[in-house]
């Protein structure tokens, strides 16, 4: 089950990452309960994982504030990411198990479906268990939690980036590209798909905030 202070979190971190809540403005408890009808407890549970996503910025005695993460600092941080998940891909496609490529392909056709449903948010939560699987079976711990580190400080932006048009269904094709070179025990083929994957994520988000720019012009 979904808990409110999670869907609190969804709501707010599109609000942050749209710009529809500026950066450096203050984010009032009392406010926000009152907004979404609920106690402060489940907002201060949503800010407490905004923060640990970056987006805000909990001050002692002063409260919550957005942060300021400007476009340069976001495309850096995608760039890393990007090298760390094809790191783990390509260890995958080494030292996986059978049984390990075998939840990756499950993992996969999970995908597919939410992607022929075109549902971008079931799309977005069954990618989270695919790398997830992709990670686990590279069999390198501290490169697990690295990523896993990244990939929750990117998670608003990976997951807003599957609205561009298209975008989940060749989302999907990449994975197809990654997953069948792993099949294949190619390290190098499966380091380097992987990588441009999570490149491109980072190129369609631009593309989204260039596309809502020029619409509220």
């Amino acid at each position: 089950m979904i808990k409110r202070a999670d869907t609190l979190r969804d709501t707010l971190e599109e609000e942050i990452v749209m710009g529809r809540l500026k950066p450096g403005s203050r984010l009032d408890e009392i406010a926000m309960a009152s907004r979404f009808g609920v106690s402060r407890t489940p907002i201060r549970e949503a800010f407490q994982q905004l923060a640990a996503e970056g987006l805000i910025d909990l001050r002692p005695r002063k409260g919550a504030f957005v942060a300021k993460i400007g476009p340069q600092r976001l495309m850096e941080i995608f760039e890393v990411a990007a090298v760390l998940e094809g790191m783990c891909a390509g260890l995958a496609a080494r030292r996986a198990t059978t049984d390990e490529v075998n939840l990756i392909l499950q993992t996969h056709e999970s995908c597919k479906a939410a992607s022929q449903q075109a549902d971008t948010d079931n799309y977005y939560y069954e990618n989270e268990i695919f790398h997830d699987t992709i990670h686990q079976a590279s069999h390198h711990q501290f490169l697990i939690e690295q990523t896993g580190l990244l990939r929750r400080r990117l998670k608003p932006y990976r997951r807003l980036q599957l609205r561009t048009r298209g975008r989940m269904a060749a989302s999907f094709q990449e994975h197809d590209t990654s997953v069948k070179a792993i099949q294949k025990s190619d390290e190098d083929l499966a380091n380097k798909q992987m990588k441009i994957h999570v490149t491109v994520q980072g190129e369609r988000f631009s593309d989204l905030l260039a596309a809502l720019e020029k619409k509220d012009a």
